[in-house]
């Protein structure tokens, strides 16, 4: 049995069965025989399902937003935006597969003709997490759904009811039945019951979305099956805020990618890298932000940070936070666990972090942030690489060259100059080094799931 649980206010809010191998089997068989007519669907048909599916979620944002909040609690806002964000990467594909998957000719020496084709490899497992109950799964699913495979999800348990509701929206948008499915496991077995699914022959591939731990997990069982996997794993993103940068500019985005989704996500910004001649200045500036930034009910428009999704990842967070001040960290602001009802961590702010101390080298998944001084653009650079991740990164200076010079070095998938990091459908998504690999959204995003077929066609 699955319960799911109100992070804001600690109320049990449904109860799930879970499934055992045998009924999981099934579900892949039927999704195979789906798989097996959806390839032959031609694109035009595909992208008008998809088409249908974006207007569905648009239609019904409310009702899907609550739905997140109430199991994970992002602020409502948030969740409505999350849900108008999946509606936008369905209509990207139903507009772009075709040219993305269009064959590719060429001319080859004595006159043969080269073609390339991309098709769908089959059944497809996403392993997803519960910090975008909804954006996770959509940037997975629709592109691999529109390059013609088939979908088996495997969400995170306290997302349970935004599982089953993107199972019912693939079905009210007219996709067959099985083409999307999703199986409810219980803790207890996961392990064993996702190595069933990726030793199962019908299974060509997995796509994983959560931790360095889970993704290595699920990889190696992948790699011992000799089925593809897209990693898209954890993150310690570097911000680095040079000496000739807009401080303004630069914290109202700092604070923005950190207290979004309450720092619950893998580009949250984590690590602040400051040079040291205006550190005292962005300092106050961040300070006062984030200490008048609001917590509480998610469902206040007012609102700019919710609860930790669940208990545990709220005593790790505190965890973390009591172990670098051990190690001599100074605390600006928050670092207390609140009284009351809820899994509620106020945002805080720990400053002179040096290398060693954990809020220095770990991924911290909620609303801490970590201020790092740097003497120039060369030790910025050091110290934005001296970690065994790779997601995104941001860069804040006026100086377009000199930012783009800083970022050129930066050991990461994603870098944004003056901006917060961003996923979007028509930018390749993914990370290096323990951030995983692979990767998602854009025109690369869709062919991480095919066969790309050569043929070679000899004149006469």
């Amino acid at each position: 049995m699955i319960l799911t649980v109100n992070p804001a206010t600690e109320e049990v809010i449904a109860e799930y069965q879970t499934m055992k191998s045998p009924e999981i089997e099934e579900i892949i068989g039927f999704s195979h025989q789906d798989f097996l007519s959806w390839r032959g669907v031609s694109l035009h048909e595909r992208s008008a399902m998809m088409s249908r599916l974006a207007s569905l979620l648009r239609d019904q944002k409310d009702f899907h937003a609550a739905l997140i909040s109430r199991e994970m609690g992002k602020p409502l806002l948030q969740a409505v935006a999350e849900v108008v964000k999946c509606s936008w990467v369905c209509d990207f594909y139903a507009e772009h597969a075709a040219h993305f998957l269009k064959p590719e000719e060429s001319i080859l020496d004595g006159g043969a003709r080269g073609i390339v084709k991309f098709e769908p490899l089959g059944l497809v497992l996403g392993v997803m997490p519960w910090n975008f109950p909804f954006w996770q799964v959509f940037r997975f699913a629709a592109p691999a759904i529109m390059a013609g495979n088939a979908v088996i999800v495997k969400h995170s348990p306290n997302v349970s009811g935004s599982a089953i509701a993107i199972e019912k929206l693939f079905q009210e948008a007219g996709f067959p039945r099985h083409l999307y499915r999703t199986v409810h496991i219980a803790l207890e077995d996961v392990d064993r019951l996702t190595g069933f699914m990726i030793d199962h022959p019908a299974l060509k591939a997995v796509s994983v979305t959560g931790s360095t731990a889970a993704g290595r997990a699920v990889a190696s069982k992948a790699g011992r099956a000799l089925k593809r996997s897209v990693l898209e794993l954890g993150g310690s993103d570097p911000y680095i805020v040079l000496d000739d940068a807009d401080l303004t500019l630069a914290v109202d985005q700092c604070i923005a990618a950190r207290l979004l989704n309450a720092g619950q996500s893998c580009i949250a910004a984590k690590r602040f890298i400051v040079q040291a001649s205006v550190m005292e200045a962005f300092e106050s500036l961040f300070l006062h932000r984030m200490k008048s930034a609001v917590m509480g009910d998610p469902f206040n428009p007012a609102v700019e940070v919710g609860p930790i999704a669940r208990y545990d990842l709220r005593e790790q967070l505190h965890d973390q936070v009591l172990r670098s001040l051990a190690e001599g960290a100074k605390l600006l602001c928050g670092g207390e666990i609140p009284p009351g009802k809820g899994y509620f961590y106020p945002p805080t702010i720990l400053s002179g972090v040096r290398k060693g101390m954990a809020t220095y080298s770990e991924e911290t998944f909620g609303p801490v942030a970590t201020l790092i001084v740097a003497s120039d653009d060369e030790e910025a650079v050091r110290i934005a690489n001296d970690t065994p991740y790779g997601l995104g990164s941001a860069v804040f200076s006026a100086s377009r060259e000199r930012a783009l010079a800083v970022a050129d070095r930066l050991e990461v998938g994603n870098c944004f100059i003056n901006s917060m990091v961003k996923s979007d459908p028509r930018l390749p998504f993914g990370g290096v080094k323990e951030s995983g690999y692979g990767r998602e959204l854009s025109s690369y995003g869709i062919r991480e799931f095919v066969n790309i077929k050569s043929f070679c066609i000899m004149p006469g």
